[in-house]
């Protein structure tokens, strides 16, 4: 089984990151309001994943883009995520904090910022279409989706731990880990804009 797709996943999302604005934002909630919200934005998280896995290959043809050259896009866009994230930004976290103010007075936090752009932003949808075009099995597939689940369960835990986990890691402490997690995203956003240059122009290969 390849794991490649759920570390690069767990990477982009990186919930860990995420828990300083999930404390921000569910800061006057109480109890029930902060585990709805838990449950919402992890179960919109799978969403979004499952989603990609499933139709964006259809989505792509029906745009008419090949995979290559969304491989390369794509890839330019993890390698800036993982340049912010170097800097100890979250991945995802393209918008201002007035923007996010907006978004949220629209619709329920948990969904908007919290879901997207936060957790699942273009980074992590156009991961998702990529490892899923590489899926030659209703198995693998389905292994794509179930990550998905892993990333749903993961993100629960560390909202559900968000204030032991900000006391505990302190601010240093998550902007180390969201640096790893950079590093890490970095060179997988090489790998993948690689295949796709290599797709394009087959001299590459050579």
């Amino acid at each position: 089984m390849d794991f490649k797709p759920l570390v690069t996943l767990l990477a982009i999302v990186n919930p860990l990151a995420i828990v300083p604005f999930f404390i921000h934002y569910t800061q006057d909630f109480s109890s029930a309001q902060r585990r709805r919200t838990i449950w919402i934005s992890s179960f919109s998280a799978f969403v979004v994943i499952a989603t990609c896995a499933v139709m964006g290959l259809h989505i792509l043809e029906f745009f008419g883009i090949s995979l290559a050259s969304f491989q390369v896009g794509g890839g330019m866009l993890l390698l800036t995520s993982a340049l912010a994230m170097l800097n100890a930004q979250p991945a995802e976290a393209k918008s201002n904090e007035e923007e996010l103010h907006e978004a949220s007075a629209r619709a329920s936090i948990a969904v908007v910022p919290l879901t997207i752009p936060l957790l699942t932003g273009p980074a992590t949808m156009s991961t998702v279409v990529i490892y899923a075009e590489k899926a030659n099995t209703v198995w693998q597939l389905g292994t794509l989706v179930a990550y998905g689940v892993v990333i749903a369960l993961v993100t629960a835990l560390c909202f559900s731990l968000a204030q032991p986990i900000a006391r505990g890691l302190g601010k240093t402490g998550i902007n180390v880990m969201t640096r790893l997690m950079g590093l890490i995203l970095a060179a997988l956003a090489v790998e993948v804009m690689s295949d796709g240059l290599i797709k394009l122009f087959p001299i590459l290969g050579k």
